[in-house]
């Protein structure tokens, strides 16, 4: 499971011309599930991203995780981060997660972000979403927990 996360200073995704989800200060995560991913790595992967330190301490250093900086959390599916871009002009997206599953797990990793944060802001699965954001840095990072063997 990937996770490319970019600290905003706000954040937007929108659906037919609707905000899905909304935050100010936080992390925008944009998700990718792939094939042998399961409940396993998505516990991991959250593990990870709300303890990844990448806000601003008061001496300036990237040593605050999202809830010590008092952030949100924006989760966007992104099925095109699994891709395989190894070759080619083209991506192959054999490795990323068949939809349903891909779908079950988004899921399954919101609900459980909503467990730890109490409230999480969400894309929407297999929509054509309009991502809005002020990347606050920039900063960027991309994370992986492999797909189980």
């Amino acid at each position: 499971m990937i996770a490319l996360l970019q600290r905003v200073s706000e954040a937007r995704v929108m659906v037919d011309g609707g905000i899905t989800g909304a935050i100010s200060t936080g992390t925008l995560a944009l998700i990718g599930v792939q094939r042998g991913d399961s409940e396993r790595q998505a516990q991991r992967l959250l593990q990870r991203v709300l303890a990844y330190r990448i806000f601003p301490d008061d001496a300036g250093k990237m040593n605050l995780n999202l809830e010590q900086a008092g952030g949100s959390l924006l989760l966007v599916p992104q099925f095109t981060l699994a891709a395989d871009t190894d070759s080619g002009n083209r991506p192959s997206f054999t490795p990323a997660a068949p939809p349903a599953e891909g779908e079950r797990l988004f899921h399954y990793l919101v609900m459980l972000a909503e467990q730890a944060l109490g409230s999480v802001e969400a894309g929407v699965f297999g929509a054509d979403m309009k991502v809005h954001l002020v990347n606050d840095g920039p900063v960027t990072f991309w994370l992986q927990v492999p797909p189980a063997a």
